[in-house]
């Protein structure tokens, strides 16, 4: 028997909320528009269309992929962030909307948006941070360095999508090692989560982004310690670092900022209220 669009998201929905999902009906519209090839105005326009046999089937396989806990965007493949569209792999973290945190901190601290920076992003991952400056400041330049060669691709090729390889390289690399550069801006998301608190998280984050990109180590501040003693170096006389933290830890790197020469010059919440992003100046 041939069922309704709208039957079949409804018990799409329905199978979600059983399996724990926090966002049933958002992540039944989603997969339906990807498995259907509809868009948000045609899913609901043709609610009572029948649905082909063989597009209910492929439907009702990505919704048993949400309801193991898979990440809508690795099933999709892709992530919103910024204003860019980002293809995810198994060896780039799943990009979240705290990490546009950084962004606008980084952008406020630029006082002339046309002009040629220079930009470096540390475990760039997707490239997220990078590419969504890039698309905000056209005559600046960046590179991303990441210790994943498979992120090393991704983010390239996320650039090249997405329009900015022209003006974003991307290196293998244990953190800033064997650049003699220096930046007019350094961001990175570095990895965070203290190493006792990953098998609490959500299956989605535990399962699916890689470790690497998580484990901070014993208290979650062992990127941190690695990064800030090289910004001195790193940065043009002036320049601005614009780094995401986890809950709780904005005053521990602000610390380490000051102990290495920085100045802090604002520490940023994300949507959530959470003190996301800490932003600091090279004053040498």
């Amino acid at each position: 028997m041939t069922t309704t669009l709208h039957t079949l998201r409804r018990t799409a929905e329905a199978r979600l909320r059983a399996a724990g999902v926090e966002t049933p009906e958002m992540d039944a519209r989603l997969l339906a528009e990807h498995a259907l090839g509809l868009t948000r105005d045609q899913l609901f326009a043709r609610a009572d269309d029948p649905v082909p046999e063989a597009a209910a089937t492929r439907f009702a396989a990505l919704v048993e992929r949400r309801a193991g806990r898979e990440p809508v965007s690795r099933i999709i493949g892709s992530r919103g962030f910024w204003t860019l569209d980002l293809a995810l792999t198994p060896a780039t973290l799943d990009p979240r909307p705290d990490t546009e945190t950084v962004v606008e901190a980084a952008l406020d601290a630029v006082t002339d948006r046309s002009a040629p920076l220079r930009l470096l992003d540390l475990g760039t991952g997707t490239g997220c941070i990078l590419l969504a400056l890039l698309a905000e400041l056209p005559a600046a330049t960046g590179l991303g360095i990441d210790i994943s060669a498979d992120a090393v691709a991704a983010a390239a090729a996320n650039a090249a999508a997405n329009g900015l390889a022209d003006r974003a390289s991307f290196r293998t690399g244990d953190w800033d090692t064997g650049t003699a550069e220096r930046f007019d801006l350094v961001v990175s998301n570095p990895p965070y989560i203290p190493g006792g608190d990953i098998a609490g998280l959500e299956p989605e984050v535990r399962r699916h982004d890689p470790l690497r990109a998580l484990d901070g180590g014993p208290d979650g501040l062992d990127a941190y310690r690695a990064i800030v003693p090289r910004l001195p170096r790193l940065l043009v006389p002036g320049g601005t670092a614009a780094l995401e933290v986890g809950a709780g830890q904005a005053a521990d790197v602000a610390a380490l900022l000051t102990g290495n020469g920085l100045s802090v010059t604002g520490i940023f919440r994300d949507l959530g209220g959470i003190e996301r992003c800490v932003r600091g100046r090279n004053d040498r």
